[in-house]
């Protein structure tokens, strides 16, 4: 990346995604894309992505840049992925893989930056290129551009980054982006990509209990986040809120957060059902938390923590759920009579 030994590189790298892209491509990039190209992202095609000298023509027709780049991003519309047994069509050869992590790291392009990591989002969808990506160093390169100046970059950093989530070994090199994850939620602009992307990692991250002490002081963050954003940002919000109050280890750091007294009025009637059956079953958590009475008073002392704003005598959640009791969606009802009883 600059110094006098990256021409050579940069040399084969040219080399193999010509081979790949020539008329000795190998029939796992045909299946590949006989299977994915009908179902083309809308990122991917509005990309508008330029050469760069660092990976010049790795975008040219019947490269393979250019064919593995119409998969669809699983992490885009949900946390599915593929079994170990995935046949072919989803495994690049291992030295694909290489190439696309060095031209990410070469590359001077923003455009050509998000077209890459575009590629290996796709690619990571499946688990035999999950573990390839982590044996070849590629998580730690990936999650570099975090913090690229680029908003689509990052997005389609995260997006990566989220694929590659699916697998319990790659966890663990991920959990140290933890703190960058979360600052790029608190810095990004409300209702962005950027934020959507960020929650749906760290909603893989925490489905376990082994990471979830590194969300402890997310709690205030995600609280906020209910009452300022749009449905689709509620929803991944509670979904971490979801998975952080299953764990008895967390309660005391997510009744103890400040939290926006607001946050009771979205038990409403008017509450979207994705949103308010993600609330009541986070309520439904904290309900099932008993402090000691020495701990209850001291929660009391503290004006604008959640404790106070959902759990206390004095908190107007009560009359909230009462009122749910009508709800429409049998759903909703039977969630609320569950707290309540």
């Amino acid at each position: 990346m600059g110094d006098g030994s990256s021409a050579p590189r940069l040399g084969s790298m040219k080399a193999l995604l010509g081979i790949v892209a020539g008329a000795g491509a190998s029939y796992g990039i045909y299946k590949l894309m006989s299977g994915g190209s009908s179902k083309k992202s809308k990122k991917s095609e509005s990309a508008g992505v330029r050469r760069s000298q660092s990976c010049e023509g790795s975008m040219q027709p019947g490269s393979l840049l250019a064919k593995v780049s119409g998969l669809d991003v699983v992490s885009c519309r949900g946390s599915d992925t593929k079994d170990e047994g995935d046949s072919a069509p989803g495994s690049l050869e291992p030295q694909h893989l290489q190439v696309l992590l060095s031209c990410l790291q070469a590359s001077s392009s923003p455009a050509e930056r998000t077209q890459i990591l575009l590629t290996l989002g796709n690619a990571a969808a499946f688990t035999v290129n999950q573990n390839r990506i982590r044996d070849f160093g590629g998580i730690h390169t990936i999650a570099g551009f975090l913090s690229d100046p680029v908003a689509e970059v990052r997005v389609q950093t995260l997006n990566a980054l989220n694929n590659l989530c699916m697998n319990i070994q790659n966890q663990e090199q991920l959990k140290v982006y933890i703190p960058r994850v979360l600052e790029l939620i608190e810095m990004s602009p409300v209702n962005s990509d950027l934020q959507l992307c960020a929650l749906r990692l760290l909603t893989n991250l925490s489905v376990t209990d082994k990471h979830q002490h590194l969300l402890k002081g997310s709690i205030t963050l995600l609280l906020s986040l209910l009452v300022v954003s749009n449905e689709a940002l509620q929803v991944q919000a509670l979904k971490v809120l979801v998975n952080l109050s299953s764990n008895p280890d967390t309660m005391d750091d997510i009744v103890q957060a400040q939290a926006p007294a607001s946050v009771v009025l979205l038990f409403d009637v008017r509450t979207v059902p994705p949103v308010l059956l993600r609330l009541l079953t986070f309520a439904g958590n904290l309900k099932s938390w008993r402090p000691s009475a020495q701990v209850a008073d001291e929660l009391r002392r503290k004006q604008d923590c959640l404790f106070r704003v959902l759990l206390d005598e004095s908190s107007q959640l009560q009359s909230k759920l009462v009122q749910l009791l009508s709800h429409p969606d049998g759903e909703i009802q039977a969630q609320v009579a569950r707290i309540l009883t």
